[in-house]
């Protein structure tokens, strides 16, 4: 099935709309090498411009292969790219903390390249474009105050089903639209496999959720989709605020 192209359209519509607030010059995201945000440069090309797009480069200790498709994602785009190592910072985080469980470790990564972003962005005035889609969202999979923490997610009511159609129409090479996805927190790391689940699994949960359709997929498995949105309803919230 192909990817609509009414909904391109909208979604580059949209872009251009937040770009006319006072003061605004382009967009900065991260380009991580993976299909979202492949996807979500391409769609911010189009309705800013190649020269009005800054992609970051933001390496943690990350997997060689990654930092190739972010590189190749830049090229095949042909927009500018700034490259930022924060491996040594990560390092030197974690020798002046207290030790922790793998997952608050890890969580340091997307949060500081959320710094970066900002930093650029407030630099350039640009807009921080975030690359989460609707799948990782409503399943909560996603850092609160890391990746989570952006201007703009165009690509946040579409699943990551929707996210690959989209991928194709774009023209993003095939090699990063059938890698494994990954958030590389950890070596080895796939988001399929610290899920516990499939996405094409997550995403037919999650539409028949919403729509209040039968499920077809195992109690066991929807019970699961279930818990993780709820115990992620406060990732999609602001903070709580005690009004007076």
């Amino acid at each position: 099935m192909s990817f609509s192209p009414r909904i391109r359209k909208k979604i580059v519509r949209w872009i251009k709309g937040n770009l006319k607030q006072p003061g605004l010059s382009g967009i900065v995201l991260g380009l991580s090498g993976g299909v979202d945000s492949a996807c979500a440069a391409a769609l911010c090309k189009e309705a800013a411009g190649k020269n009005k797009v800054l992609a970051l480069i933001l390496p943690c200790h990350s997997h060689i292969q990654d930092l190739r498709d972010a590189g190749l994602a830049a090229k095949t785009l042909e927009i500018k790219t700034e490259t930022v190592d924060l491996s040594g910072i990560y390092d030197n985080l974690i020798k002046i903390l207290t030790p922790a469980n793998r997952v608050a470790s890890a969580n340091l990564k997307p949060r500081l390249r959320m710094a970066v972003l900002y930093y650029f962005a407030n630099k350039l005035n640009y807009l921080v474009c975030g690359t989460g889609n609707k799948s990782e969202l409503m399943a909560g999979y996603f850092t609160k105050f890391g990746d989570g923490a952006v201007d703009i997610m165009p690509l946040a009511d579409l699943s990551k089903a929707k996210v690959r159609q989209l991928a194709e129409e774009l023209g993003v090479p095939q090699r990063i639209i059938d890698k494994p996805p990954s958030a590389g927190l950890w070596p080895g790391q796939t988001d399929e496999g610290e899920m516990g689940i499939s996405y094409r699994e997550l995403d037919d949960i999650l539409e028949r959720l919403q729509a209040k359709q039968k499920q077809i997929a195992p109690r066991a498995k929807v019970n699961k989709v279930k818990q993780m949105v709820r115990r992620s309803a406060h990732k999609r919230q602001g903070p709580g605020i005690c009004y007076i």
